[in-house]
């Protein structure tokens, strides 16, 4: 089952970009599909996963809202499928208060999350902000359709989210990984700010989302997470890309 809101005009930051939300309260599909209406987007709204998954067989959304209580399968392995078939970004809505939940879907591709209750207002904002850096990173792909960058024998190919460590193995990056390691390979030796890296201007205090890809690149290419000597903290200020990189 599934429902459709449509609005004459588009809002100017997000031209013809396709919203999927997948959640089965009624109350709440109602609240979001008129949100996203009111603000120009085109939506619709699907009750299961298994409704949604069918749809995408024949059109891909921009960007999918995701509850992660769904009644047919769990909302975080949905998340999964939906990262390894699609290019869409993903903001999960949720009403679990657990910590491990929200770093699960962040770590499996998810762009933002958000939890019940919620204000519509900031469910757009959150919209926007998603394909906004998308949009950003997908324009910089474009540009040079095949760039390679280098460092401490690492290297990674931003064209085809790839990462090549020292030995060979590569690492196939998730959209939002490959946007922050470009960022800091563009400017390493530079302290960037979490909204540098987010590529957002409006980001949120409480948003702990850059922290979950730094923790993930991180796991990726220092010898001790822990101690990380390549990705490093500038308590106060953001984060510092301390190795010399090299392009071609």
């Amino acid at each position: 089952m599934s429902t459709h809101a449509s609005h004459p005009q588009r809002d100017e930051s997000a031209p013809r970009s396709l919203v999927f939300l997948i959640e089965d309260d009624p109350a709440v599909t109602k609240l979001v599909l008129n949100a996203l209406a009111e603000f120009g987007f085109n939506a619709e709204g699907f009750n299961t996963g298994a409704a949604m998954l069918r749809r995408m067989q024949t059109e891909k959304p921009d960007l999918c809202i995701v509850d992660l209580g769904l009644p047919d399968m769990d909302g975080i392995d949905l998340v999964r499928r939906i990262t390894a078939q699609t290019s869409a970004g993903v903001l999960i809505l949720t009403g679990r208060g657990h910590t491990a939940d929200r770093v699960m879907g962040l770590e499996l591709g998810g762009d933002d999350y958000m939890t019940k209750p919620f204000e519509s207002r900031e469910l757009v904002a959150r919209v926007r902000s998603i394909l906004r850096r998308r949009m950003a990173a997908n324009g910089a792909a474009g540009a040079q359709q095949r760039r390679y960058a280098s460092f401490l024998g690492w290297r990674i190919d931003c064209a085809a989210n790839i990462l090549r460590a020292p030995d060979g193995t590569e690492h196939l990056l998730g959209t939002a990984e490959t946007q922050v390691l470009r960022c800091f390979v563009e400017r390493p030796h530079q302290i960037l700010t979490r909204e540098q890296l987010m590529g957002a201007r409006d980001l949120l205090p409480t948003d702990r989302s850059i922290d979950v890809r730094i923790s993930r690149l991180r796991r990726k290419i220092e010898v001790d997470p822990h101690d990380p000597v390549i990705i490093k903290t500038v308590y106060g200020a953001g984060y510092m890309f301390a190795a010399a990189v090299t392009w071609g």
